[in-house]
């Protein structure tokens, strides 16, 4: 056998052997703790995200053409089959940009496994410990082949190495064996969709539908690998190395699988925007706290510097025409952060986009790549920015690593009260509790369609 072909049977048999012998009691404690905090945020996200008019109008066409069964499409108080609730609870949790993320994975992990885990538990009555075990090694996996994934600047995350991250939930819940499994790591690497950064630069919300795709792919590759259909050899070596990207290294992939988690080292967001732009946000708010009690009207303001890496400079757009679009821009979140001295869901809403202040402030932001702040990225996600007033004076505040990075937790309760605020208004409160405390107790649920106690969700 080659060199190179003893490499990639190397690592497939070592992703193949995690997801088969992988039990809940080899994940540490504080790993399944994250992840039980991650279904709560992820389901509460999920639920808001369908309330928009997209979701609200695709919902009853997607169910009315589609097979009935028993997974939830949350916020909808509709069950129906699991691959369509996968995919619409998919698309509806990065609506709003609010869903938990990785920075070691470039993306979104949790979002690409969480609505197969539960879809596919409620359909087979399976138990929460079930749907978590299952949810956490389709995460750790997707998490490790996306941190060794070196894309294109231009390509979407989202619904690309998703893809794998379902199929390998979808594997753990259906027990595959090692042989099966390997073999659909070629499949599910073979069938990942090429879509582009430039929808959500425009605004052009069918940029969720990537997520929901991983969804769906991914179901549907396990049932391509069941019967018998092949990928070509090095599926993700090729998908991301040549297509999609100009590298996969293999060796990151599997490096310490098993016993450094990645699982364990995602964030939750508190502001309703693309991850990139959180750097700049909580850069504002070091000023804030630096100069506590100073207020800077808009008008006072002559312009806003801004150095970071390059990814955050990549959301440059200084001109936005929707609520959407403006969740991918850096200039937009200072603007609204800096005009509301808050940063709630409102802020980065319709009201806030029309807002002529804001408008004004965004086209003051000076956005320029730092080249020490790009190289230091994704470990640190370094943001100095500088408010340079009328009269001269300068404001300055920092970033050295996002609010929500392992390093830097949120406070519990503020992650808490995010839950409630988006859960509550579509869940009524009581309702919202129940959810909350099962997704925090997942082991002592015995059977997911009783999920908050069997309600329609």
């Amino acid at each position: 056998m080659a060199e190179a072909d003893t490499e990639q049977a190397h690592y497939l048999d070592a992703l193949a052997g995690f997801v088969c012998r992988t039990r809940l009691d080899d994940i540490p404690a504080g790993v399944l703790r994250k992840m039980r905090e991650d279904f709560a945020d992820t389901l509460a996200v999920i639920a808001a995200g369908m309330q928009t008019p997209e979701l609200r109008a695709l919902v009853p066409l997607q169910v009315a053409a589609g097979a009935p069964g028993a997974a939830s499409v949350l916020g909808s108080r509709v069950r129906t089959n699991a691959m369509d609730a996968a995919a619409l609870n998919g698309t509806a949790g990065v609506c709003l940009e609010l869903d938990p993320g990785n920075s070691r994975s470039h993306g979104h992990p949790g979002i690409h496994c969480l609505p197969s885990a539960l879809a596919l538990a409620q359909d087979g009555r399976r138990s929460g410990a079930d749907a978590l075990l299952a949810f956490t090694v389709g995460y750790e996996v997707c998490a490790r082949v996306g941190g060794a994934a070196h894309m294109g600047i231009m390509v979407q995350p989202h619904g690309t190495y998703g893809v794998l991250g379902a199929a390998m939930t979808v594997a753990k819940l259906r027990g595959l064996s090692h042989a099966q499994v390997r073999a659909l790591i070629n499949v599910a690497g073979a069938t990942p969709m090429g879509g582009n950064r430039q929808t959500m630069l425009d605004g052009a919300t069918v940029r969720n539908w990537y997520a929901g795709h991983s969804s769906q792919m991914g179901q549907m590759a396990v049932r391509l690998a069941e019967a018998g259909f092949t990928g070509p050899h090095a599926a993700l070596d090729v998908t991301f190395g040549r297509v999609l990207g100009d590298a996969f290294d293999a060796t990151q992939a599997v490096r310490g699988l098993g016993e450094h988690w990645y699982a364990g080292e995602g964030y939750i967001k508190l502001y309703s925007g693309a991850r990139h732009l959180h750097c700049a946000i909580d850069a504002l708010r070091d000023l804030f706290d630096r100069h506590a009690g100073r207020a800077i009207a808009p008008q006072d303001v002559v312009r806003i510097e801004v150095r970071t890496h390059r990814l955050a400079v990549f959301c440059g757009a200084k001109v936005v025409d929707s609520a959407f679009g403006a969740r991918f821009s850096v200039p937009f979140a200072l603007a609204t952060v800096l005009f509301h001295r808050r940063w709630d869901l409102d802020c980065f809403g319709e009201a806030a986009v029309a807002e002529p202040a804001i408008r004004g402030l965004m086209l003051k932001v000076d956005l320029q790549e730092d080249e020490a702040s790009t190289r230091g990225f994704p470990a640190k996600q370094a943001c100095d920015l500088a408010i340079v007033l009328k009269d001269g004076t300068r404001l300055e505040g920092r970033c050295e690593v996002m609010r929500g990075e392992p390093e830097r937790p949120h406070p519990q309760a503020e992650i808490d009260r995010k839950f409630f605020d988006l859960g509550a208004p579509v869940w009524g409160r009581e309702l919202a509790e129940r959810v909350f405390a099962d997704c925090h107790r997942l082991e002592s649920v015995t059977d997911m369609r009783a999920f908050a106690g069997g309600a329609e969700l």
